[in-house]
């Protein structure tokens, strides 16, 4: 595997989507949680997406339950609250896995390509953030706490 476009998951209503439905945007991909004191972010996630998609800039969320048991939903239910509380349109996909055994491979890709601190490939909580250029290359990892407002310049710099 050598890009983001390599890899498939399955969407919140249960389809199975390649990533190379995105190949030649600008991607921030980012693992959610509904019940989480990060989950506000959603609502700069979103306003991203509406203000660069035309750009050719997209928002990828994956729900992940392994921190603190955050996203406890069904994919229904992950679904409804974003919509009704934050108003997501951007592609949302279904529960996953961002660490262990059974993490989904992309995510043991994005790890590989941009480790955390000290060369971590863990990711420590929800609403780790990573940047993919219009070529497939991850080119940054943020944390949690590293507000998607606060990556408005870099994405403009990939657009």
């Amino acid at each position: 595997m050598t890009t983001v476009y390599d890899f498939s998951a399955v969407t919140l209503d249960g389809k199975e989507l390649s990533l190379k439905a995105f190949e030649g945007k600008v991607l921030l991909i980012v693992n959610t949680a509904s019940a989480c004191g990060f989950t506000p972010q959603y609502e700069q996630l979103e306003a991203l997406y509406r203000t660069f998609a035309p750009r050719g800039f997209a928002v990828l969320g994956f729900p992940c339950n392994q921190f603190g048991g955050q996203e406890p939903g069904s994919a229904q239910e992950i679904a409804e609250f974003c919509a009704t509380k934050y108003d997501v349109t951007f592609p949302m996909f279904g529960k996953v896995d961002v660490n262990g055994d059974n993490a989904l491979p992309l995510f043991a890709y994005l790890k590989s390509e941009q480790p955390g601190i000290l060369g971590s490939k863990a990711i420590k909580w929800n609403f780790t953030k990573f940047l993919v250029d219009r070529s497939g290359k991850v080119v940054a990892r943020h944390g949690s706490a590293t507000t998607p407002q606060a990556l408005t310049k870099e994405i403009e710099g990939l657009l």
